[in-house]
């Protein structure tokens, strides 16, 4: 089972606190892909999310292969997370607009015109600082 409820209060700090997680994705062909992301904050018990703005390799990545990785890491709080998941891109609708509204201001102000498509992670598994959960089969 998965309950990233622990994890909480570090996830959604990462952008404001300095600490952007790493993301990881992959194309079908299995070119890989890293980027830092500011606004990963935990969604709810079992998802993460985030707001992709930049339109560049990771949506390309997530368009054709939902896989994902993600990463935290806060050397000075001795918290360190990997995630593992699936995700599902929302360019409309009620969740993005959910998932904008709860992101990091200065991730939003680098999308004026709000063209970003809101990333939600089912997450599959979690592992670090104290935390191994795999979603049931």
């Amino acid at each position: 089972m998965i309950d990233l409820s622990d994890v909480a209060e570090y996830v959604d700090r990462s952008g404001p606190d300095g600490y952007p997680m790493l993301v990881a994705t992959a194309s079908k062909a299995g070119a890989p892909n890293l980027a830092f992301k500011g606004s990963v904050m935990v969604w709810d018990k079992d998802h993460l999310a985030f707001w992709e703005r930049a339109h560049g390799e990771t949506l390309a990545h997530l368009l054709e292969n939902p896989k994902i990785a993600l990463i935290y890491r806060n050397k000075e709080a001795g918290k360190m997370w990997r995630f593992w998941g699936e995700c599902e891109l929302l360019r409309d609708g009620d969740l993005r607009d959910g998932i904008m509204a709860r992101t990091f201001q200065p991730e939003l102000d680098r999308d004026p015109e709000r063209k970003g498509v809101a990333v939600l992670i089912r997450v599959d598994k979690v592992s670090g600082a104290g935390v191994t959960q795999t979603r049931d089969a």
